[in-house]
């Protein structure tokens, strides 16, 4: 049945002319890690007792069940050609508790012309400044995406930045200014600093978001799919 699907969503697709922050416009970079990350979103929702559809091309998503799933995976990039009805169909299933959404990595650098879909997600993507080996904190040990994990989680990654941290998002996952060295860059520290994952209420649903998993050792690593398991499980527990 439709309301056991769980739909991956991969598209590449173009920025956004107005983006602020790429000189450049175009096709965004795909992700090497995509097949990989499709196959452990497929083992885990299987674990769940979920059918795991791919989608490359929202364009071409059927009527049945369209993106009114029990779960949508979105590790996008660009402005996902989402058509009018679609963003009302997203927004009304995860508002309504019918559709648990999970935003991972680049998922969070995408769809700049949809208003509504930075706060949904809990932030806008302003930039990656560093691409390397941090010591990250986890804020809240008890989650089901981090219950697993000690106070301290060494990471590789790229590291994004953010603005406009939605008021009531829960951090699970951040690095403390003070563990990073940018060098001579000049990197402006929001008053929220830097987290790595966050959850919040939309409504009636829940929306789980990882900023993390560019590299292939991500999906390689247990304490990783873990977390995005953990994740998507309670989000799915609205």
């Amino acid at each position: 049945m439709a309301r056991d699907d769980l739909l991956f969503v991969d598209q590449v697709a173009p920025y956004s002319p107005t983006a602020p922050y790429y000189t450049a416009m175009g096709l965004a970079g795909a992700h090497g890690v995509l097949p990989q990350a499709w196959l452990a979103c497929r083992q885990i929702a299987d674990v769940l007792g979920l059918r795991p559809r791919l989608v490359e091309d929202v364009r071409q998503v059927d009527a049945d069940p369209g993106v009114d799933a029990r779960a949508v995976v979105l590790f996008t990039i660009g402005e996902t050609p989402w058509s009018a009805e679609q963003r009302g169909e997203l927004l009304d299933g995860v508002r309504a508790g019918r559709t648990a959404l999970v935003v991972v990595h680049s998922g969070l650098d995408a769809c700049l012309e949809w208003p509504e879909y930075g706060p949904l997600i809990g932030a806008r993507f302003d930039g990656h400044p560093l691409t390397g080996e941090f010591v990250a904190q986890v804020v809240d040990r008890d989650h089901p995406a981090t219950a697993h994990l000690d106070a301290d989680w060494r990471w590789t990654d790229e590291l994004y930045t953010f603005r406009d941290l939605h008021p009531d998002a829960h951090v699970l996952v951040r690095v403390p200014p003070e563990r990073l060295d940018f060098g001579d860059r000049q990197v402006v520290v929001p008053d929220f600093g830097f987290p790595l994952s966050w959850c919040r209420q939309e409504g009636e649903g829940r929306v789980f978001t990882t900023a993390l998993g560019h590299f292939p050792s991500a999906w390689e690593s247990n304490a990783y799919l873990a977390h995005v398991a953990g994740g998507l499980q309670w989000a799915l527990d609205a």
